[in-house]
């Protein structure tokens, strides 16, 4: 399988496991410097390469009363001085084939969300612009179906594209991941992220709000890696509790380090037993 590039980062085969991690939306710059460094200071020792998600809106929120984000502009502002000041890449989801050239001015990756994987217009729109593009495998679609998401990528011009696993829908407000989805993507010849914070969402679970079981992430992530993945997705808050949205999927900042070390562990010793 070929790797791909983001930026001057390599992920695929034989390369650091890729991290995309970083708070679900979009605060305030002063948290997204700060939480872009530590994370940043977290992976430099370790084998990892790191790229810094947030989001500047949150289109697909339970409720028309949630927070969604700082919006377009401001948004990428704040992405922008991520990238400058900490020499990190940086990317964000994109919701409208309007958003991504704007999108792929400041960031190395765009994020295509899984409710919108199928979009046509919006995966052209993202593949023309040159950037990497990570798209999210519907939560309601077959691992095997996301090679028409590939195609329609290539297709329009993208050489960097990774495939994300977030968990797939099963009957009322709970997500499961079947591993052996993670097999069949990676067999569609592209590299695999494996999103394990969203992956224990309980969508609507608090009413107005999507509930989640953060304790599960680890279990998730250990397991996702001994099966075999080129990169890891992980959203992380220093107070997940206070998070104006996906508070209970994501991982506290201070048990990161642990998170990754472990990680870490199980593809050093699937390597070497391969």
């Amino acid at each position: 399988m070929p790797s791909v590039s983001i930026g001057e980062i390599d992920c695929g085969a034989g390369k650091p496991l890729l991290l995309i991690a970083g708070p679900c939306v979009l605060e305030s710059e002063s948290l997204a410097l700060d939480l872009a460094a530590r994370i940043k200071e977290i992976c430099e020792p370790r084998p990892l390469s790191f790229v810094f998600k947030a989001s500047f809106d949150k289109a697909n929120r339970t409720s028309v009363h949630s927070y969604r984000g700082p919006g377009l502009e401001e948004g990428l502002r704040i992405l922008g001085r991520v990238r400058d000041q900490l020499h990190v890449p940086v990317t964000t989801d994109i919701h409208e084939p309007q958003q991504a050239s704007g999108a792929a001015e400041v960031c190395e990756l765009l994020q295509i969300p899984a409710f919108l994987a199928r979009q046509t217009d919006l995966l052209v729109a993202a593949a023309r612009t040159g950037a990497a593009v990570n798209v999210k495998k519907g939560q309601f679609m077959a691992p095997a179906d996301m090679r028409h998401v590939l195609d329609k990528l290539r297709q329009a011009g993208a050489k960097n594209v990774l495939l994300c696993e977030r968990g797939t829908f099963f009957g009322y407000g709970r997500l499961v991941n079947d591993m052996r989805g993670l097999v069949e993507l990676r067999r569609l010849g592209a590299p695999v992220v494996f999103d394990a914070t969203h992956s224990v969402q309980e969508p609507g679970g608090q009413g107005g709000t999507t509930g989640g079981r953060r304790e599960f992430v680890p279990h998730l992530a250990r397991a996702a890696t001994a099966v075999g993945i080129d990169g890891l997705f992980l959203e992380t808050h220093p107070d997940p509790d206070t998070s104006p949205s996906d508070g209970p999927n994501m991982v506290p900042l201070d048990e990161l380090s642990d998170l990754l070390d472990q990680v870490l562990a199980v593809r050093h010793a699937v390597d070497g037993a391969t």
